[in-house]
């Protein structure tokens, strides 16, 4: 860092019309949006107040708020003395994609530009990360740990790999190796030696570490930053201490939130943990060749118990009834053999680690013992319903050759409480931002923030530089029976995507609310479009989300049918995309366990559940999908919404006022369209 006093700068020295910014582009336009949002930011950070920004799809939000973060660091590292830990900022995003343009693109062209020196770097877990030590023991034990041969020549491919890595993490691996391999020689806190590590000074989590530690601005994800937050109940943290946070795709973070606050644990982790202490199947395991025959003995009765347990708890929910939606509401529902059974194992192999004179070896069975010790607590506090105010469940998955998957789940009902007391009162400046955050003709953020617990802010809506009327045109359909109708609105609703698809020649997005209706939507409209040389690509083959959008992308004449994930974080600019088709419109089914605590919260306080959750949640998640269409100001094309509750129910006005304002145009199923 630079010790002497930096100029004074503000967000419009940078992205003003004679900022950096326009001096380094020549083909910079200043948008009058961004340089709003910019202050606001700034404004924010100075005052030390919360701020929600809304900012359409083109403002260019990113540069927004890094510019002003990168001045506010700057300005504070100038006051610090040379010895203090410098101010921190966090900027915390939901997709990997937007992590990548931060720290990859955005942040180094600013720090090229702006006369300035500072520092950022991308924080990720510590699993990410390669462990030299457990590397080199998991080489020596490799014939006690995989029984596939493929396991061990992946492990030789990591070896090869840790010789000449500088980053050490997942990121800068050539592909994603197995699970199974990846566990036994990642960085893990329970199986960390710390200073007394033969290989501390080499370290690729703890170089990391100290990066992040002497960096100003940490880049995370929304998953790791609440990860960070519940662990900061327990004294314990996994980023370092920070003064402000700026959570961009922040419509997520109610979401994100609750997984990280909540509870997990499944049938698959206790048989994992146990296979990796000893499997009788295999004779592989860290108990194997050590003279542990009693532990051994002590697996198989967990083992026991374990298929019991889980047993027991698949009968009791078979028992409820076919209307039995997975939530459980009194505690105990089965005898918990399991847990005491687990605590003695983790006992005994505690005892053994304790007792061995090689220090990495003693840590791997102390990290086997922690971890039984967890699982254990974990399977006591779900019977037992410990979370105060939350909600539990019980979810089976079918495998194909095992015994189906049961896993149990816990989560607060009410999450913006516990943000609220943890996080926005105990931190100076907290920034949300998204393209879609408001609801209605009005853009009020009240339902975003009565869900996350945002009470004192201010707030900034802002329009997107796009210019929608002439770039995009809304479709609706005239004749198409209400969704109810099941069997009559798929048919329907297969006929208009094949018109669509047809008339755009491919290049569109067909967004689904289930995967059964895609399914049968799929294999209804193929033959046609076969017919057409059209390609259909199918969220249900099987394939990764990146790997469904490399091949649209690649092939215009195609379309892509997805669920849930497609309808956000999706970025497919220019001619690839002309045409997203909403089949339905986007409310959650109330039959989830943690959607309907929640609903049954807001009844039980006299509100109204179809008014103040379900109705708001679903037109930000309509704009979402929206969103998909126009990412460039060259962009055109147009969104179908085949669902007519948009024309024939109240609140479908809410839907289309929560639009930008485009040409609404109604179509009949049948043939004619006009103008509305």
């Amino acid at each position: 860092m630079s010790s002497s006093t930096p100029p004074a700068f503000r967000p419009d020295d940078i992205l003003g019309p004679d900022g950096y910014v326009a001096q380094r582009l020549k083909s910079y336009e200043v948008r009058h949006q961004q340089l709003e949002m910019a202050n606001a930011v700034s404004n924010a950070l100075n005052s030390k107040k919360h701020l929600v920004v809304e900012a359409g799809t083109g403002t260019g939000k990113s540069f927004a708020y890094l510019v002003p973060v990168i001045l506010k660091v700057c300005e504070e590292q100038a006051n610090q003395r040379s010895q203090d830990e410098p101010n921190r900022i966090v900027i915390s995003t939901h997709t990997i994609s937007l992590q990548e343009q931060l720290i990859q693109k955005d942040i180094p062209f600013l720090n090229s530009i702006i006369p300035l020196e500072f520092s950022a770097v991308l924080v990720k877990g510590r699993g990410n990360y390669l462990s030299l030590r457990r590397l080199h023991s998991a080489l020596e034990r490799s014939g006690s740990l995989f029984h596939r041969p493929e396991d061990a020549d992946l492990l030789q491919e990591i070896r090869s790999w840790a010789r000449n890595t500088t980053d050490g993490s997942l990121a800068d691996f050539p592909f994603r190796p197995t699970a199974s391999v990846w566990d036994e020689v990642a960085s893990d806190s329970g199986n960390c030696l710390g200073r007394k590590c033969p290989t501390f000074k080499r370290c690729f989590y703890y170089q990391a570490r100290n990066r992040a530690k002497n960096a100003q601005i940490l880049i995370v994800n929304h998953a790791l930053f609440f990860s960070d937050l519940a662990l900061r109940q327990v004294k314990a943290s996994i980023i370092p201490d920070y003064q402000a946070v700026i959570f961009d795709e922040a419509h997520t973070i109610e979401a994100v939130a609750s997984d990280h606050m909540g509870l997990r644990v499944t049938s698959g982790q206790v048989d994992y943990t146990l296979n990796k202490l000893y499997n009788d199947r295999t004779n592989k395991g860290i108990l194997v060749g050590r003279h542990l025959a009693e532990a051994e003995k002590q697996v198989n009765r967990c083992r026991e118990r374990a298929r019991d347990f889980f047993t027991d708890l698949d009968y009791w929910r078979e028992e409820q009834g076919e209307k039995f939606n997975g939530r459980i509401s009194q505690t105990q529902i089965v005898p918990n053999g399991l847990s005491p059974e687990l605590d003695q194992l983790a006992r005994m192999v505690r005892t053994k680690g304790e007792s061995l004179s090689n220090e990495s070896d003693r840590q791997d069975f102390v990290s086997a013992a922690d971890r039984l010790d967890s699982l254990s607590t974990e399977l006591s506090d779900w019977l037992g319903h410990r979370i105060a105010n939350g909600v539990y469940w019980i979810e089976r998955t079918e495998t194909r050759r095992q015994a189906p998957r049961i896993s149990l789940a816990a989560a607060p009902i009410d999450i913006g409480t516990l943000l609220r007391e943890q996080l926005f009162q105990q931190k100076r400046t907290c920034i949300l931002t998204s393209a879609t955050l408001s609801v209605g003709k009005m853009a009020s953020f009240d339902y975003f923030q009565d869900r996350i617990g945002l009470t004192q802010t201010r707030s900034l809506q802002l329009d997107s530089p796009f210019d929608y009327k002439k770039q995009a045109k809304i479709i609706v359909l005239r004749g198409m029976p209400d969704p109810s109708s099941k069997a009559d609105y798929e048919r329907l609703t297969a006929a208009m995507i094949e018109r669509y698809v047809k008339r755009t020649d491919g290049r569109a997005f067909a967004l689904f609310t289930s995967y059964d209706m895609l399914r049968r939507v799929a294999s209804r409209i193929a033959p046609a479009l076969r017919e057409e040389d059209i390609a259909i690509y199918t969220q249900e083959a099987g394939m990764s989300r990146g790997q469904l959008l490399d091949q649209f992308k690649a092939n215009p004449r195609s379309l892509l049918m997805g669920t849930d994930s497609f309808w956000q974080g999706v970025d497919v600019p220019g001619e690839a995309l002309s045409n997203v088709i909403i089949t339905k419109l986007p409310f959650s089914v109330p039959d989830q366990p943690l959607l309907q605590a929640r609903l049954e919260a807001i009844k039980k306080r006299g509100g109204n559940p179809f008014q103040e959750h379900q109705l708001p949640e679903a037109i930000i998640k309509l704009k979402q999908g929206f969103g998909r269409l126009i990412r460039t100001r060259s962009d055109t094309g147009i969104v179908v919404i085949l669902d007519p509750r948009i024309r024939t129910k109240y609140y479908g006005r809410f839907f289309l006022e929560s639009l930008p304002e485009c040409e609404l145009v109604e179509e009949s199923v049948t043939a004619d369209s006009y103008a509305d």
